[in-house]
């Protein structure tokens, strides 16, 4: 049962079609099986006794009489009467070999008739003549040949039987194909509708289709996404506007503090102040995630090195051509995120970008700074969380960075996963579909 299940088609539209050709090659084979062995072997063998017997007979009158006389006289009476041809030829013996037929059941009910009525050596064809059958037999003076038609031999409606099974067999196939791939395609396009919305990308005007179930998960999940984007939106305008709110009270306090007196006081304030505001833009950046930004299809590899230039970023290795569908704005954000944590925590950071197997494009940030604990990666992309060794913060102190960077990547498709850097510190590895 393991065994079949591995054999087993993994698509929809493959096991569908398995689960009606299957049971319909079944059927066919068994009407076959039983056609064959209850009729036509049946009848085939009626008819190669009925030939066989006549071949005897014919065999018997020449050996009482053996001249060419009596063979011309034996091949008259087969052709009027029983559509067979007789001819002598002396001195002739048998082939050594026999061709045996594509059909070995043909050969085996003949050789059977043949011997059970001929005492005489003899030998067949049934694969030189498309219409005929050769027979000979062997007598004293030479050897008997006979040229009997195939229907009188073989029950010709056996292949005829064969011919419209398989066409049936071969309409039914299409029919059912043409049947499945049309309850099928609805299901791609919903699947194909998840997968972009899940990429962040527009879902274009899918509708739901096909059959009632599959009608019912499609509203399902277009209900989905509305609650999705309706939830992303209120968290948008949300943070949004406690972010307004709060930089009004916090604008009349640096403005205070500027108008102090400068000691060491007001100077620690405004740092605070300064950290308050950092928190705030990273609440939104978070909040805003990817909302109203469209993919685009950019220049992956002149966007990373205007990032590293802009970063500081002196080592870098990034192939030419690289090219994605992406929001340009949120995927600078979240690299950013990244580089500037390597750059906090490490002291040398490289990049590198590439196409990784044949579909995934790989962004790879090392350091060499502490880097993470292999129980704590999970956990560092936790928002708000900040481990012991203060990797899961981003360079504003929110704690928000790898959150960012890992949504960015997920709702593009992708993936940020985080290893140890063969530098010693931490490899962030930003991935995206190519």
């Amino acid at each position: 049962m393991f065994g079949l299940k591995q054999h087993m088609p993994k698509s929809l539209f493959g096991r569908a079609l398995a689960i009606i050709i299957v049971p319909i090659a079944i059927m066919q084979i068994v009407v076959a099986y039983i056609f064959f062995d209850a009729h036509w072997q049946t009848v085939t063998a009626s008819l190669s006794d009925g030939v066989a017997s006549e071949i005897a007979l014919a065999t018997q009158l020449y050996n009482e009489d053996p001249s060419e006389a009596r063979a011309s006289e034996v091949d008259v009476m087969l052709r009027r009467d029983m559509r067979l041809a007789m001819e002598l030829r002396r001195g002739d013996v048998l082939p050594p070999n026999t061709r045996n037929a594509f059909f070995s059941n043909l050969d085996r009910t003949l050789r059977r008739a043949l011997g059970e009525t001929i005492e005489r050596p003899f030998w067949f064809d049934t694969t030189r003549y498309p219409d005929h059958i050769d027979i000979r037999v062997a007598v004293d003076d030479g050897v008997l040949y006979f040229i009997a038609p195939r229907e009188r031999v073989f029950a010709p409606t056996g292949f005829i039987f064969i011919f419209w099974l398989i066409m049936a067999t071969l309409f039914l196939s299409l029919v059912s194909i043409l049947f499945i791939l049309n309850q099928a395609r609805p299901i791609t396009r919903l699947a194909n509708a998840a997968e972009a919305f899940g990429k962040g990308r527009d879902i274009g005007n899918f509708k739901p289709t096909g059959a009632t179930e599959v009608r019912q998960a499609s509203q399902a999940f277009l209900d989905m996404r509305e609650r999705i984007l309706r939830h992303v939106e209120q968290r948008t305008h949300f943070l949004a506007g406690v972010s307004h709110d709060l930089r009004t009270p916090l604008t009349r306090l640096k403005l205070h503090l500027a108008m102090s007196e400068k000691n060491e006081d007001t100077a620690a304030a405004l740092a605070d102040l300064s950290d308050m505001e950092a928190m705030l833009d990273g609440y939104l950046d978070f909040a805003q995630g990817l909302a109203g930004e469209e993919a685009t299809q950019t220049d992956i590899s002149a966007l990373l090195i205007d990032l590293c230039d802009a970063s500081g970023v002196s080592e870098y290795d990034i192939e030419p051509e690289l090219s994605a569908l992406v929001r340009a704005g949120a995927i600078r954000r979240a690299l950013s995120n990244l580089i500037e944590n390597a750059k906090a925590y490490g002291g040398n950071t490289e990049l590198s970008a590439k196409v990784s197997g044949e579909s995934w494009l790989d962004i790879t940030i090392d350091d060499d700074g502490p880097g993470i604990a292999d129980a704590d990666m999970e956990r560092a992309f936790a928002p708000f969380v900040r481990l012991d060794l203060a990797r899961g913060q981003n360079v504003k102190g929110v704690g928000l960075g790898l959150s960012i960077a890992k949504d960015t990547a997920q709702l593009h498709g992708g993936e940020l996963i985080l290893k140890r850097s063969p530098k010693g510190g931490l490899r962030a590895i930003f991935r995206l579909p190519a």
